[in-house]
Order: structure tokens, then C-alpha cells, then sequence
């Protein structure tokens, strides 16, 4: 049996997607008591479909893990559904196989692991703002969030925002004087993004679709360019016509694992 557990409303969706794709799935969401039910699946054979962060994952399985040569396939979505990342029993459980069988179903990228990964930081910028803000205004907010992050602008993977400001004159500007990659996301797309959300607009819900524009952006952005959870470095922060925040994701650096040869 294959386990498809989730914690979030997104994550219940694509597991809901999974479920009805592949065979032999069952869904799990927020199971309770989460631990137990999942350690004891885990230690039935079962292979489990974490749509969760990664650190869960570890910080759940890690009592009961045996050898790779006998425990169950295990692998981890993101609730965006971007990545499904084989994190246990690669080879010889099967989870590579089950990554891409996961992928393939939902139209995801499988990442897998046959070597331990190495933390890099990848830092995106969101932001949203009225219609005709100045550049100007934009890059002292970005800079204020920037000084409150500890982080040069050098080291910003990009700037991000909805798609209805695509061809916004101020952030298209900033994003071409500083040479910073600028992205824009449907509502849909960003949507997923609420529960991480620190602040909920009920008026930018009514006017684009979804609870804010910035933290959903750059959570977004971080996701999509690592596969990891993402996480707010700095939670939304207003001027007079603009919103920005910052977010990151950890990716995995391939090293070889000499267990593989």
C-alpha cells in the first residue's frame, strides 16, 4: 500500500490528485496521532507520499529507520507540487522509481537522491504595488528588506508578483537597473501559498484572488527554483504604494555517496 499523507489544504488537493492517478494509493490527511500512524506504516512496508516538509519527514522517521536495503520507499512533495524528491531507500526500496511514477502523474519534476545534499540558500523577493509606483519607491522598500534580511541584493535569485502586474513600468524598471530576474505567478498558482502566509488581506482577496501578493510570491519563486519548503525571512513590509517580503528554500547539492558504488 502506498500512503499519501498531507497537512495543509493544498497539500490534501494534490494528494487527492496522486490518490485518483495512481493505483494501490490511499490518503492520509492529518492523520492523527500523526506520528505513530506513520511511523506504524512505515514499519508495515508501506510506502509513504509526504506532502510536507522534508525536516518532518526526517524528524518523524528518523526513530524507526533500519537499513536501506530494507525499509520502505519514501518521498516528499512540496504542497505546490513542483518537486517530488525520493528521500529514502532510493535504489534499493524503490522511492526512485516512485518519484518518477509520482511525477509523471502530476506533471512534477523528480529529484532523486542518491547522494546527501548540502544546504544552498535561495533568496527571492515578492512585491506588489499600485499602478504607476515609481521604481524609485520600489528599490528603497526592496533595500529596507534587503538590511532586514543581512542580505546584499547580489544574492537575490529574483523579484516576483502576480501576473496582472507583468508589464508594471516601476518593477519592470527596478528589475532591469539592479539585473534581477523578474517572474509573475497566476492567482492560481499562488494560491497554494496561503497557509504560509503571516498576514491575510481580505481586500486584496477581493481584488486579485488571493490573501497577499508579495509573501505569496516570493514563497512561491523559493519553491519552485529548489523543490524545498520555503519559509519567510522577512514578513511583509509596506511603503506608501508598495508591499515586499522575502522568502527562501534550501537546495540540494549532489555529492556522491560512496554506499552507491
Amino acid at each position: 500500500m502506498r500512503q499519501v499523507v498531507s497537512l495543509t489544504p493544498a497539500g490534501r488537493d494534490l494528494g487527492r490528485k496522486i490518490v485518483k492517478r495512481l493505483p494501490n494509493c490511499r490518503q492520509w490527511h492529518r492523520p492523527s496521532p500523526f506520528k505513530a500512524r506513520v511511523q506504524q506504516a512505515f514499519r508495515d512496508g508501506d510506502a509513504l507520499v509526504m506532502i510536507c516538509a522534508t525536516g518532518i519527514v526526517v524528524r518523524t522517521l528518523a526513530p524507526v529507520l533500519g537499513s536501506k536495503k530494507t525499509d520502505p520507499p519514501v518521498v516528499v512533495l512540496d504542497q505546490v507540487g513542483a518537486y517530488v524528491i525520493s528521500l529514502l531507500s532510493g535504489h534499493e526500496g524503490g522511492a526512485n522509481a516512485l518519484a518518477m511514477e509520482v511525477a509523471g502523474a502530476i506533471g512534477a519534476r523528480p529529484v532523486l537522491t542518491t547522494a546527501s545534499a548540502c544546504p544552498e540558500p535561495v533568496y527571492t523577493a515578492g512585491m506588489g504595488c499600485e499602478r504607476n509606483c515609481s521604481d524609485q519607491e520600489l528599490e528603497t522598500l526592496l533595500k529596507q528588506c534587503l538590511r532586514l534580511a543581512e542580505m546584499p541584493k547580489d544574492s537575490l535569485h529574483s523579484v516576483n508578483s502576480i501576473d496582472i502586474k507583468r508589464d508594471e513600468p516601476g518593477l519592470r524598471n527596478l528589475c532591469g537597473r539592479l539585473n534581477i530576474p523578474f517572474q509573475v505567478f497566476s492567482a492560481a498558482d499562488l494560491s497554494p501559498m496561503e497557509p504560509l502566509l503571516s498576514v491575510r488581506s481580505d481586500y486584496v482577496k477581493e481584488t486579485v484572488g488571493i490573501y497577499g501578493v508579495a509573501e505569496s510570491a516570493a514563497l512561491l519563486a523559493a519553491a519552485r527554483a529548489t523543490g524545498a519548503q520555503p519559509e519567510l525571512m522577512v514578513p511583509k513590509r509596506k511603503s506608501g504604494r508598495a508591499t515586499c517580503a522575502i522568502a527562501r528554500a534550501c537546495a540540494g547539492i549532489a555529492t556522491k555517496n560512496p554506499e552507491d558504488d
